[in-house]
C-alpha cells in the first residue's frame, strides 16, 4: 500500500488554506448609512443611492437610511447619491467581507434657479418596489401651488386622483368612495383624532414642521392598521443640527414661527401658529361672520449618543391645537376642541441588518357643543388613546426583507348627545386592542418584487374584533426597464369610528366612539392593479384600477325615536374606478395631469344611494414654471362633475306642539317645513375651478424672504356649494379672492 509523500500533503493542506482564505475574501459586504441636508442634518427620505459598477442601488427609507446588501467585497466603487433640488455627490468606498460599511452623506442644495436634476440610477432602484397607489409628497412642491389662505397638505390632496372633497369651504377628503373617519392620519407614527382647524377649513398640521409625507389610497402593508381606506404617514423634523435657525410666516389669517437648533448629541425644533384675523373667512362662509379662533403647537427633542447605544436615535415630541367658535352672546351657541399628543421614539439600527422602532404615545381629543339658548342640541365628546409599537425588520443578504411587529392600544371613549327629537344617548367604553403583525417581502429577483403578510388581532377594542386575521399582499412585475405591472389585494378592519350625520353640510367636528358591540367592526376588502410607464427621462404615465367592498359600514340611525332605538346601523358599500397620471418634469417646466372614473356607493336597511363624495369625472393640471432669478409661477385647474344632494320636493305647513307645563295643555303653531325627496338622487352642476401664483425667493445678507400671491378662482366661477333648505337659496363656494404671504428664515 503506497501513502502520498510528505511534499504532496504539504502541498494539499497549502491549496486548502489559500482557498478558504479566497473564500473569505469573497464573502460579499454591506453599505448602510444615513442621507442628511448639509445645511441643517435633516434627513432626506426617498433619495437615491447608487453603486454603478454593480448596477444596483437603494432607496432611503422615511428615517433617512438606506441599506445597500451583498456587495462584491475586496473592492473600492463609486457610491452616487441623488435627490431633486441637491447637488449630486459621487464617494469612493471600499467595502469589505463580511462588514458593514457605514457611508453617511451630507448633499448640498441647489440654488433656487435650478429647479430639477436627473436622479442618478432611479430606475434601478425603484425597479421591483411594491408602492402602487402610494404619493410620496413634497412639502417643498406643495409650497409653489396657488393657497385658499396659506398651505396646507389636506388642500393639496384633492389634486391626487382617488382623492375627493365635497367643496371649498372644507378640506377634508375621501378616499376612493371611502368615508372620511376611515383615513387614518399619524404624525411621527401617532393617531390624530380630529385634525381640522376652523370647522374643517384647515389642517392642524404646519407643513413647516413636515419632513416627509406618504399617502398611501389603499393597498397599504400590513403594518398599518385602525382604518378600511387610506393612510396618511408624517414625519416630522428634527431641526437644525447645525445652527440656531429662525422662520417666521404671515398670511391673511395666521401668523406662525419655527424655532431649532443643535444641543448636546442631537437638536430641538418648535414651532407655533395662531390666527389673528378671520376676516378672509366670511369669503368660505357666504360673508358670515365666524368668531374662529385657533392655534397649533408642536415640538420635537432628538438625542443620539454613542456613549449610551451606538447607532440609536431617541425623540421625545408633542403636539397640541385648540379651536373656539364663540359669539359671546347667550342666545348664540359655542364650539371648542382640542388636540394633544405625546410621543416617545426609540430608533436603532444594528450591525448585523437588522433595525427596530419602539415607540409609546398619548393622543386625546375633546369637543364640546354648548348650545347656551340657541336651538342646538349639546353634544360632547372625549377619547383617549395610549399605544405602545414595536417594529423590527431584518435584511437578508438576497435583500429579502422580514418585518415584524407588535402593537398594543387602549381606547377610553366618552360620547354624549341629544338628537334633533330630543333622544339622549350616552356612549362610554374602555377597551383595548392586542394586535401582531408580520410580512416577507421578496426582493431578490430585480425585475419582481413581492410584499406578502398578515395582521391578527388577538383581542379587539369592539366585542367582535378578537382573533381577526388581515391578510395583505402587494407585487410588481417589470416587463421590461420602462414598464411595470404592479397590483395589490388586502382585508382590513376598523373599530373607531365617527358619529357624524351624512346629511350635514358642515360639520363642527366628528366625534369618535369604538363600535357598539350590537354591530361588527367595518371591514374592506381591496382589489388594485395597474401600469407604470416610464419610456422617457422626465416623463412618467400610470394607469390603475380598483374596486374595493365595504362590509359592516357603522352609519348614524337617523330614525332613532326613543332610548332604545340603536344610535347606529350596518350597511354596506362598494366603490371601483380607473386613475390616470402623466407627468412631465424636465427643468423649467413640470407637468402633472390626472383624470379619475369612479363609482361609489351605499346601501343602509335595503336602500342603496350615492354617497355625498360620489363624483363620477374628477380632473386636474398643475403647471410649475421656473422663471429664474427666484421667481416661480404655479397654476392648477380642477374639475369635477356634480356631487349629490337630496333635492327639496316643496314645502308645506307643519304644526309644532308645544306644551304647557302650568296646566299640562298642549299648544302649538304651524311652521314651514322642508319635504325632500329621495337621499342624494339629485346632481349638482359641473364644477371648476382655476387658481394662479406668483412666488418670488430672496436674499438679504442672512435672511431669505419669500413673498407669495395666490389668485384663487380666477374666472370667478358660480360654484354651487349646496341649496338652503329653509329657504331654497342657493348658495355659492369661493368667489374670486387674492391671498398673500409672507416667509422669513434667519
Amino acid at each position: 500500500m503506497r501513502f502520498p509523500s510528505t511534499n504532496l500533503i504539504l502541498f494539499l493542506f497549502l491549496s486548502i488554506i489559500i482557498s478558504f482564505n479566497y473564500a473569505l475574501g469573497q464573502q460579499p459586504g454591506n453599505i448602510r448609512g444615513f442621507v442628511t441636508d448639509s445645511t441643517n442634518g435633516e434627513a432626506l427620505t426617498f433619495c437615491n443611492v447608487y453603486l454603478k459598477e454593480v448596477n444596483t442601488g437603494a432607496s432611503t427609507n422615511e428615517r433617512g437610511l438606506y441599506l445597500i446588501k451583498s456587495v462584491p467585497s475586496g473592492k473600492e466603487y463609486e457610491l452616487t447619491v441623488s435627490y431633486v433640488g441637491y447637488k449630486t455627490k459621487t464617494l469612493k468606498v471600499f467595502v469589505e467581507p463580511d462588514v458593514v460599511t457605514q457611508v453617511d452623506v451630507a448633499l448640498i442644495p441647489l440654488s433656487v434657479e435650478l429647479q430639477t436634476i436627473e436622479k442618478v440610477g432611479e430606475k434601478i432602484v425603484r425597479e421591483n418596489s411594491t408602492d402602487i397607489s402610494l404619493e410620496r409628497i413634497s412639502v417643498k412642491e406643495l409650497e409653489i401651488l396657488p393657497k385658499g389662505v396659506e398651505t396646507d397638505i389636506f388642500r393639496n390632496l384633492q389634486f391626487i386622483p382617488g382623492v375627493s372633497t365635497t367643496g371649498d369651504v372644507t378640506a377634508k377628503y375621501y378616499v376612493r368612495g371611502g368615508s372620511g373617519d376611515q383615513n387614518l392620519i399619524l404624525l411621527n407614527g401617532v393617531e390624530i383624532y380630529n385634525p381640522f382647524h376652523s370647522l374643517g377649513l384647515f389642517s392642524v398640521i404646519d407643513p413647516e414642521m413636515i419632513n416627509s409625507i406618504e399617502f398611501y389610497k389603499g393597498g397599504f402593508a400590513s403594518e398599518y392598521s385602525g382604518r378600511v381606506s387610506s393612510v396618511m404617514d408624517v414625519i416630522s423634523k428634527d431641526g437644525n443640527k447645525n445652527r440656531f435657525g429662525f422662520k417666521g410666516g404671515l398670511s391673511l389669517l395666521t401668523a406662525k414661527g419655527l424655532i431649532e437648533g443643535p444641543i448636546p448629541n442631537g437638536s430641538f425644533m418648535i414651532t407655533g401658529r395662531m390666527s389673528y384675523n378671520n376676516d378672509v373667512l366670511k369669503k368660505f362662509f357666504n360673508e358670515q361672520t365666524v368668531p374662529i379662533d385657533f392655534y397649533d403647537i408642536s415640538y420635537k427633542l432628538n438625542y443620539s449618543s454613542a456613549d449610551i447605544f451606538e447607532n440609536a436615535k431617541f425623540s421625545i415630541f408633542g403636539f397640541l391645537s385648540n379651536d373656539n367658535v364663540d359669539y359671546n352672546n347667550p342666545l348664540r351657541e359655542q364650539f371648542k376642541w382640542n388636540n394633544n399628543l405625546f410621543g416617545f421614539e426609540w430608533l436603532q439600527v444594528y450591525d448585523i441588518p437588522l433595525y427596530s422602532r419602539l415607540g409609546i404615545s398619548l393622543s386625546t381629543f375633546e369637543g364640546e357643543v354648548i348650545p347656551n339658548l340657541s336651538s342646538l342640541k349639546p353634544r360632547y365628546n372625549n377619547i383617549k388613546d395610549f399605544t405602545i409599537n414595536f417594529d423590527m425588520n431584518v435584511v437578508y443578504d438576497n435583500r429579502d426583507e422580514i418585518g415584524l411587529g407588535l402593537k398594543l392600544k387602549t381606547i377610553d371613549s366618552k360620547f354624549n348627545q341629544v338628537n334633533y327629537v330630543g333622544i339622549k344617548s350616552d356612549l362610554e367604553n374602555f377597551a383595548g386592542n392586542l394586535s401582531l403583525y408580520g410580512k416577507y417581502k421578496f426582493l431578490q429577483w430585480k425585475n419582481f418584487g413581492l410584499d406578502a403578510g398578515t395582521r391578527f388581532n388577538i383581542t379587539g377594542l369592539s366585542g367582535n374584533g378578537g382573533g381577526t386575521f388581515e391578510p395583505r399582499v402587494s407585487l410588481t412585475y417589470r416587463f421590461i426597464p420602462s414598464i411595470a405591472f404592479k397590483a395589490a389585494w388586502g382585508i382590513y378592519l376598523q373599530e373607531l369610528i365617527t358619529v357624524t350625520d351624512e346629511s350635514e353640510i358642515i360639520s363642527i367636528f366628528d366625534p369618535w366612539i369604538i363600535i357598539p358591540d350590537y354591530l361588527n367592526p367595518e371591514r374592506s376588502i381591496h382589489y388594485i392593479a395597474g401600469f407604470n410607464f416610464d419610456f422617457i427621462r422626465g416623463i412618467q404615465f400610470s394607469i390603475e384600477g380598483y374596486y374595493k367592498i365595504l362590509q359592516d359600514i357603522a352609519v348614524v340611525n337617523d330614525q332613532k325615536f326613543t332610548r332604545y332605538d340603536p344610535d347606529l346601523l350596518a350597511g354596506t358599500g362598494e366603490s371601483y374606478g380607473l386613475e390616470f397620471l402623466f407627468n412631465y418634469s424636465i427643468d423649467p417646466f413640470n407637468i402633472t395631469t390626472s383624470y379619475a372614473l369612479s363609482w361609489a356607493y351605499k346601501e343602509v336597511d335595503g336602500w342603496l344611494y350615492y354617497p355625498k363624495y360620489d363624483a363620477r369625472h374628477t380632473a386636474n393640471i398643475l403647471l410649475e414654471f421656473n422663471l429664474g432669478d427666484g421667481w416661480i409661477a404655479s397654476s392648477v385647474w380642477n374639475f369635477s362633475s356634480g356631487y349629490p344632494f337630496t333635492q327639496i320636493i316643496g314645502f308645506y305647513d307643519k304644526y309644532f306642539f308645544n306644551t304647557n307645563s302650568l296646566n299640562g295643555l298642549s299648544s302649538g303653531e304651524f311652521q314651514p317645513y322642508t319635504y325632500l325627496g329621495d337621499k342624494n338622487i339629485g346632481r349638482l352642476p359641473t364644477y371648476h375651478r382655476l387658481d394662479l401664483s406668483l412666488i418670488k425667493r430672496l436674499s438679504i445678507n442672512l435672511v431669505n424672504i419669500e413673498l407669495g400671491i395666490s389668485a384663487i378662482n380666477v374666472y370667478d366661477r358660480k360654484n354651487i356649494f349646496y341649496f338652503n333648505r329653509d329657504t331654497g337659496e342657493i348658495v355659492n363656494m369661493l368667489p374670486f379672492l387674492l391671498t398673500g404671504t409672507l416667509k422669513v428664515e434667519l
